[in-house]
């Protein structure tokens, strides 16, 4: 009997701090994807709350190696909302603005040569901070106010310089949520974390950059009408 073909799910792995790993709870953006991608592809979530891209840089070849990437359509890069941290109010987060750029470069250039060319890669900005309610936050914690939107500004434009410079997709966040002067606190929940609103706006903008990356992916095995019902294994056995 000749041995089966294993079936191996396409895969979008989502990188990224909190925002990322929060991003699977219910009517989160990762989750929104993954129910567009069901039974096409594997939405993988690897967001590490707390990190930054210096700690994602270090970990990144742990998470996405060649040995294993047979089949990723594609993979986004989410950092930015801790490095931009104030140094002197959080110096365990804080990255410089310089290291950071260059974080973003070497993580799109180890995944080129594991086999995830620039076309399958995602730069997503941080988002714009909403200071006062995030000051509220901190204190909480017995901390001052440890980020400031005028900061995430500036490494939301280095990160869309970081993209042009691998030649990679960017999700610029902090520049959309502000455009036209619109109210983006609706977008955070906290302050800097997502809101209901802010999870279904990187949902439905980060689809328009994936869904040419995954349109081509077929539907892994038959729909269940065309099954044949006397021998399904004529059906459910053969390759795809």
């Amino acid at each position: 009997m000749s041995r089966l073909k294993t079936l191996i799910w396409p895969q979008v792995i989502l990188f990224g701090d909190s925002i990322t790993q929060n991003s699977f709870q219910v009517n989160g953006w990762g989750s929104g994807i993954a129910d567009k991608l069901a039974r096409k592809c594997d939405v993988v979530n690897r967001g590490l709350s707390g990190y930054n891209s210096r700690w994602g840089r270090i970990v990144l070849p742990r998470i996405v190696h060649q040995d294993e990437l047979a089949n990723i359509s594609a993979v986004t890069v989410f950092f930015g909302a801790n490095d931009c941290a104030l140094q002197d109010k959080n110096p365990q987060q804080h990255v410089p603005l310089h290291e950071y750029s260059e974080n973003l470069k070497a993580m799109s250039s180890h995944l080129a040569k594991a086999g995830v060319p620039a076309g399958k890669v995602i730069f997503i900005t941080p988002p714009p901070i909403h200071e006062a309610a995030w000051e509220k936050e901190c204190k909480l914690k017995g901390c001052p106010l440890n980020r400031l939107n005028s900061v995430a500004g500036q490494y939301a434009q280095a990160c869309v310089q970081a993209a042009t410079q691998c030649g990679v997709d960017v999700l610029d966040l902090w520049t959309l949520m502000q455009n036209d002067g619109q109210d983006f606190t609706v977008y955070l929940s906290d302050g800097l974390h997502l809101s209901e609103k802010g999870n279904q706006f990187v949902m439905q903008h980060l689809w328009k950059l994936l869904e040419s990356r995954v349109a081509h992916l077929p539907f892994i095995l038959p729909y269940w009408g065309d099954v044949d019902a006397g021998v399904p294994e004529n059906s459910l056995l053969c390759d795809q």
